[in-house]
């Protein structure tokens, strides 16, 4: 079970990676659009800076025809870095370069996932990833943890080496759901993590320690007892 970061926010990366045992950054253009007009290689490298090199960073191709989406893979590995992983839409035209890109050891995560088809294609093309968009698929009302558990399915029953890297929640119900179906790892907006730590019952119980702590032993604290 692991945990991603679905932004590209400097600070909020600095800020809830320091808090959440996250293992990397996903990315793609609407998550890029959110940040303005910036430069987006050197962007991308301080993610990198940021998260370090044992972390994941997966980053997303704009091209739709193969050959296309080959020159933007490796324009993002020359000017990031060779161990980004490259996020491919499960297309026609997308499988084709990702198999290319096995061929030449490059990291891809399959994403734009809404059909077990296509998530058994990707797994059959040997991807690392495959990114299954939850609630898109949900509003489309296809059973999203269903498609879930059927792809882990096949990768446990082919051993192979794929992981369901799933995507696109509305709330924290659908994450854990989605790590119940069998998804690997999960990749969640900061704020979406950080508002289910606010919840008022959170809250209400860490008062009630400090209530219950104070009329027993006063204004000392724990650390200065002897």
């Amino acid at each position: 079970m692991e945990f991603l970061f679905d932004s590209a926010n400097l600070d909020a990366i600095k800020k809830y990676s320091a808090i959440f045992p996250i293992s990397g950054i996903t990315s793609n253009p609407s998550i890029l659009k959110a940040e303005g007009k910036i430069d987006v290689f050197p962007h991308m490298r301080k993610i990198r800076q940021i998260i370090g090199e044992a972390k994941t960073l997966h980053m997303q191709v704009i091209a739709e025809t193969c050959d296309e989406i080959l020159a933007d893979a490796h324009a993002i590995l020359q000017h990031v870095d060779q161990k980004v992983y490259i996020k491919v839409p499960t297309t026609e035209e997308g499988l084709k370069a990702m198999r290319i890109l096995k061929t030449e050891g490059v990291g891809v995560t399959a994403t734009a996932i809404y059909s077990k088809l296509q998530g058994f294609m990707a797994i059959a093309a040997g991807v690392d990833f495959i990114a299954p968009y939850y609630n898109r698929m949900e509003n489309m009302d296809i059973d999203s943890c269903a498609t879930i558990s059927a792809f882990r399915q096949m990768i446990d029953e082919n051993k192979a080496s794929t992981k369901i890297l799933a995507a696109s929640f509305k709330n924290t119900a659908q994450v854990t759901s989605a790590l119940q179906a069998g998804a690997h790892t999960v990749t969640v907006q900061p704020a979406l993590l950080h508002e289910a730590f606010g919840m008022a019952a959170i809250k209400k119980a860490v008062d009630d320690f400090h209530t219950d702590w104070k009329n027993t032993q006063g204004d000392i604290p724990l650390s200065e007892l002897e």
